[in-house]
Parts: structure tokens; sequence; C-alpha cells
């Protein structure tokens, strides 16, 4: 085998969801089973949703799990930077040997006409996709445009005829139709490289001998490949992991479930359990479903592995996690454990400022901020009502809620409070009358410490799933009600 290199290249664009964790454990342990390197890049040319904080959000939860890299931003190594914003030379550099070489070319078709060709395929029920309306321009029309400064994009050129064959080390050769398959943006208007450009640039640059990502990426794969081939360098193996799944089925999503480390973290879950579950969402358990890190990597193989994606079971982990706290800690590391957790003078100390007025003894402290270290709380429907309100309204509003508080990047009280009046003002409600149900949600009670201050200290994520579980205690929403509603909150 080849010097193995794997990668694992999150968008740092919000909290680290358990899909990234997922797999950043399998090329851990894959790297570590062949001797070989694990690399962290970070992917953050989305200009207009990366940002420093999910990055550093992000470097602190892979540290967390404990899933160390030998190169990346912060360790530098070989073959950086590490950050794909510092390489935009590197891309536009290759960009332009695409288009000398003939493979990609110069699209200067504007928002409006591939909005109306989209339309008019609807209508027609065809497939949807990018015409090749630009694919056929002669060079001196290609010259005149580009001379008098028109926007345009790059796009590769792909076939239109035959099938592409994906090679996967888990699956077999994967048969996928060209004529399915658009010609690729690779090139923004703003200069800025897509992920299809910069991924393959990125690994290939980066020596990547294997990548290891969701089965979802397996349709994008011909577009890699076909980039390969015109730049004439050697294919890295494939191996596409099975997703992770919502109860009904569906891909994992932040709707049904909560889906980001920093949850379980926050949550109280301790990070040997959370790798040892995700372990088992994908490959049979070792001896038994409790295992170590090393035990995986001494007996990870990847023909063992389950294609047929896995349910993610939140009352199986917390099994898994109670294991762990009860046969692997003492009670004196157990102890240290709490301490590190949130039971600690830093923690709450933060909660002393806007408690202090609401105590008679100091017996009053601990009941009246349990919800702060509780993983849920469980509000009653009829408490959530505001009078003149109705349930459904409600959960609509929360709905809105939890849109606007996934927007506030800088977390604390003054952030929380601008997002809860631009839902008041959306709504048309009285501040007080959209406060109510969150300090019931957040808290389980009718009455609480403030509620700015509250959210702020318990974090994005767990306010994030108190608001939904009180939605379903009011009912909830339908995926259709839910379309509805978001379509008229972003307008």
């Amino acid at each position: 085998m080849t010097d193995v290199r794997v990668r694992i290249a999150p968008s740092p664009t919000g909290p680290v969801h358990v899909g990234t964790a997922y797999q950043a454990l399998f090329d851990w342990v894959w790297a570590r089973q062949n001797e070989g390197q694990f690399v962290l890049r970070i992917e953050d040319t989305d200009q207009a949703r990366s940002h420093e904080k999910y990055e550093e959000q992000l470097v602190q939860s892979l540290r967390w799990l404990g899933l160390a890299w030998d190169e990346g931003p912060d360790v530098g190594g070989p073959y950086g930077p590490y950050r794909q914003s510092e390489r935009l030379s590197i891309y536009a550099e290759h960009a332009a040997k695409l288009v000398a070489s003939g493979h990609a070319y110069p699209c200067f078709c504007t928002s409006e006409r591939l909005a109306a060709l989209r339309a008019e395929q609807q209508e027609r029920r065809e497939r949807v996709g990018y015409d090749g309306h630009c694919r056929g321009l002669a060079a001196s029309e290609v010259e005149a445009k580009m001379q008098a400064g028109c926007a345009h994009v790059i796009r590769l050129e792909m076939p239109k005829e035959g099938a592409c064959i994906v090679e996967d080390m888990l699956r077999g050769p994967i048969s996928l139709q060209w004529g399915h398959i658009d010609d690729q943006v690779l090139v923004k208007s703003d200069g800025f490289p897509t992920y299809h450009l910069a991924v393959v640039v990125d690994d290939h640059l980066m020596r990547i001998s294997h990548v290891i990502r969701g089965e979802e990426w397996i349709t994008s794969t011909p577009k890699h490949l076909m980039l390969y081939e015109a730049f004439g360098w050697p294919r890295p193996t494939y191996m596409h992991l099975p997703l992770l799944l919502n109860p009904d089925g569906s891909k994992m999503s932040k709707r049904r479930n909560p889906t980001s480390v920093e949850y379980y973290r926050r949550a109280g879950y301790v990070p040997q359990a959370l790798l040892n579950y995700l372990a088992l969402m994908a490959h049979p358990p070792i001896g038994e479903e409790k295992f170590t890190l090393e035990q995986l990597t001494e007996h990870f193989d990847p023909a063992k592995i389950n294609l047929g994606g896995s349910i993610f079971d939140i009352d199986k982990l917390g099994w898994l996690n109670g294991r762990y706290l009860r046969e692997d800690r003492t009670p004196e590391a157990l102890l240290a454990e709490l301490k590190g957790w949130l039971l600690n003078d830093e923690y709450v100390g933060q909660m002393l400022p806007f408690m202090r007025q609401r105590l008679e003894t100091l017996g009053d402290f601990v009941p009246r901020v349990a919800f702060f270290f509780a993983r849920q709380v469980e509000p009653k429907a009829e408490d959530l009502v505001p009078k003149k309100r109705e349930a459904a309204e409600v959960a609509r509003m929360l709905q809105t809620v939890v849109w606007a508080l996934d927007e506030v990047v800088e977390w604390d009280k003054d952030g929380v409070a601008e997002a809860v009046r631009r839902v008041a003002a959306h709504w048309a409600w009285p501040v007080r009358a959209v406060t109510v149900p969150l300090i019931v949600a957040l808290t389980g009670e009718r009455v609480g410490p403030p509620l700015f201050e509250s959210a702020a200290l318990l974090g994005p994520e767990l306010t994030r799933m108190r608001l939904l579980d009180a939605m379903k205690a009011l009912g909830g929403l339908s995926k259709k009600q839910a379309s509805r509603l978001e379509k008229d909150w972003r307008r």
C-alpha cells in the first residue's frame, strides 16, 4: 500500500456536526492502523458563512474528542497552508490551466437567464440543469466579453454520453451516467473556487491517498474524477461511509435531533462514549458494544462496514455513556470529570450576578439553577402558551426563534436579545409574548432567572434543543408547515 494520508476538511460555517466527527473518527483510525498521517484542512472559501469563531469551535470539538491531527493550520506541516482562504492563488493558477487546455470554459450566463432556464425546464418536466449555452462560444466572442469585464464563472466541461465508473473501497464499482451531470462551476464570479475545484487541487497537492467521506458525495465524485483526468493526476482511493439516519430513515439533521458535537459535550456525554457510539453506526461491535479507540484501530476492517446506514438512537448513546461513567471512572475520577464539565468556579460564578438577588438562603441556589445543568427540562404545554395565544401559533413562533438564534455568531445576552426582538417584530407581538414561552422552554418553569443571561449561559446548542422540545410539547410542525414558515421568515 502507498503511504496513507487522509484528511478531514470541514467548513467553519456553524457548529461541528456529529457527521464531521463520524468521518474524522474513521479517518483517524485508518491513518493510525496504517501508520499514516491524519490532516486537518479548513475549507473556508464560503465568504458569507465562514467565521473564525466556528473554526475555533471546530478545533475545540475535535480536540475534546481526542482526534489529534498530524498536520493542520495550528500545527503546520509540509503541504500548507491548510486554510483554503490562504490558497486562492493556487486555485486560480489551476483553473487557468484547465481553461488553457480546453477542459474548462468561461460562462457569462446571468442569474436571470439561469433562473428562466430552470423555470422552463421545470414547466416541461425536464431534468433541471445547465444547458451548456456558453460551452460553444467562439474564442473571439469570449475574448470580447473578457475585455469588456463581463461577469463570469468558470465551468468544467463534462462528457454528455456514456458512464463514469466510481471505484469505491466499500461498494466496488458504481456506474453513474455522464449525461446527468452538469458542467460544474469551478470558479465563482467573485473569483473564489467552488468546493469541487478546491477539494481536488488540495487533495492532490497534499498527497491525500484515501478520501473518506459520507455517501452523499458519491454523485459528485465523477466531477472530481474528471478533474483528476484533466490535470493528469493519479486518483485517490474513495471510501464513502454510510449515512447517519434519523429514526424515520432520513439523513440525520438538526431539525429533529441534536446534531452538534458541542451539544453532547454540554449535555454531559463523555467523548469516549460518543466516539464508541459513532463507530457502532458503521462498524460491528468488537467483542462487545463498548470498546476503546485503540481496540477499534486494531480490529477495524472496512469490509465489515454496514452500508445500509444506521439510526442514531440517542437513548442507546445514553446507555453507553452511562456504562463509561459507571465502569471506567472511580469516584475521584468522576469528581474530576464533573469539575471539568460544569461544576467549577468559572461556570457557577457566571450565575451569581443575576441569582444572588433571588436567594433567601444558600439552600435556594441549587434548585433554582438546576436547569443550567440538566440535559433536558420538561415544559408543560399549558405553561408555554401566553394569554390570548394558541398553541399552534406559539409553536410557529418558537421555530422562528430557532432560526433567528442560528444566525447569532457572538453568543451572549445581547446577541440573544437582538434575535428575540427580531422575532417579536416579525410577528408584530409584544416582546413579552415571545419571552414568556421562552422562559418556560429553557427552564421548565413559568418563572426563572433573566431570560437573555440564562440563554447565554446555556449556550446555543442546549438552547436550540430546548426550543425544539417545547415545540414538540405544543404539537410540533409538519415539514410542509415548516417550509412555508421558513419561506415567510426569510423574505
